[in-house]
């Protein structure tokens, strides 16, 4: 058993969180470049909690320019055991409208412009994706959605879509028929890496729009998004709260814990020191050394 330390992932419309006691925003630097901004490090019922404006404060960066690997080294570097990604959506479903709050269980990775894993080169490792989020966490998490008000859909197949444009109507139509029910731009590669970082991840979706699938209506304006992030945004920061108030006194290992055990197929001697020194952070617990 261990403490819980939450990293929570704010998206768009959502750049502080409220309640956090003894909070401070803390620069933190890591090998993989600069996070998105400073963490901001706090407690909630004793609770640490640490904030990462996906974005940056004022919303600074592209979903494409998002450095996710330097995000999520920056959270497991802080002690975070799980993270809350909290992402704004688009619905592909006439049954999640504007407003719902969707808990993702899968996703399908349309991005091709960004770095999707840690390893490479001098150090190789291949992780299941196959269960991409935490139960346990999504239980929590879809708990705490209700209780901060929202109306929660358990379930979800995410589209992450490289952006930063919305989807033509042909594209909105095959993700349709691909079974997928909300779309994003910026939940791949962050899942991905938040596996290959042990760290058990859940996202909610936070429905602005029908994307652009229903022929009567106009494509997705951001003026319209943006009425609905401040909205949702609200309801999110409750949501924090909430997740604060369930989460049990002492955390059970998760099997995502220790999900890199057998994931590194490079062999001791082939590995690259530089690469090994690199992945301290996020596969010292298997390398040797390194932290947490």
């Amino acid at each position: 058993m261990s403490q819980w330390t939450i990293g929570i992932i704010g998206g768009s419309g959502l750049y502080e969180v409220d309640g956090l006691e003894d909070a401070q925003w803390i620069a933190v630097d890591t090998p993989w470049g600069k996070p998105s901004d400073e963490l901001l490090i706090g407690y909630i019922n004793g609770i640490k909690f640490v904030f990462l404006p996906r974005h940056g404060r004022g919303h600074r960066l592209s979903p494409t320019d998002l450095n996710n690997q330097a995000n999520i080294d920056a959270l497991k570097r802080a002690g975070c055991t799980d993270v809350l990604s909290l992402s704004a959506v688009g619905s592909l479903r006439e049954e999640l409208p504007p407003g719902r709050f969707v808990i993702a269980d899968q996703f399908i990775d349309r991005t091709f412009a960004r770095p999707k894993s840690f390893f490479g080169e001098g150090m190789v490792a291949h992780v299941s994706m196959a269960d991409p989020v935490c139960p346990r966490l999504s239980a929590l998490a879809a708990e705490a959605a209700r209780a901060a008000g929202a109306e929660v859909s358990d379930g979800g197949t995410y589209l992450a879509m490289e952006g930063p444009q919305f989807s033509t109507r042909a594209e909105s139509r095959m993700y349709r028929s691909w079974g997928c029910d909300i779309i994003g731009m910026t939940a791949m590669p962050e899942a991905k890496l938040a596996r290959e970082a042990e760290l058990p991840y859940v996202l909610v979706g936070m429905v602005t729009d029908y994307d652009c699938w229903r022929e009567e209506e106009d494509g997705v304006v951001v003026t319209d998004v943006l009425k609905l992030l401040h909205l949702n945004a609200d309801i999110a920061r409750k949501v924090v709260l909430e997740l604060a108030a369930r989460l049990p006194e002492a955390r059970e290992a998760s099997p995502i814990d220790s999900c890199l055990d057998h994931a590194i197929i490079t062999g001791p001697d082939a590995r690259d020191p530089k690469m090994r020194t690199r992945l301290g952070t996020i596969a010292g617990r298997v390398l040797g050394g390194g932290q947490p």
